[in-house]
């Protein structure tokens, strides 16, 4: 594989690395460090400073579920742009290349291309969903 396309997956991994490093700490040093006072005020659920009115298991409508998961579902697309946008700068500006298990070669048209018709699918799912009435809140 070509180095450079390895490296932006490198930079991922560091990332990934350091938050949960960064948020291990932080939940260690709340546990060891944090007050240990309880009491029924103290374990009493606090929703923005207002009183718990009703049970929090309460079934909620489908809706928002159906509205969490196309958020993640796009949220997540959103994530492959990064390892895409590295190799199409890197074949834009430099004229590099990527060798397909094909045999054949990815050049910036191929890349283009390619990214095109991922984003094609993606409209063309946002677009069936808001027809079906997934994002209708009336």
């Amino acid at each position: 594989m070509n180095e450079s396309f390895l490296q932006s997956y490198a930079a991922i991994a560091v990332t990934i690395l350091i938050v949960a490093g960064i948020a291990t700490a932080m939940l260690v040093l709340a546990h060891v460090i944090g007050p240990r006072r309880h009491g029924p005020v103290k374990d009493a659920a606090y929703e923005s400073g207002m009183p718990v009115i009703v049970d929090a298991r309460r079934r909620l409508n489908i809706r928002f579920y159906v509205v969490a998961m196309l958020f993640m579902l796009f949220d997540v697309e959103v994530i492959f742009l990064w390892p895409w946008a590295t190799a199409f700068y890197a074949a834009a500006t430099e004229g590099k290349t990527f060798p397909l298990e094909s045999g054949g070669v990815a050049d910036k048209n191929f890349l283009l291309v390619g990214m095109g018709i991922f984003f094609a699918l993606l409209l063309f799912g946002l677009i069936y969903e808001w027809k079906k009435g997934a994002l209708d809140w009336a």
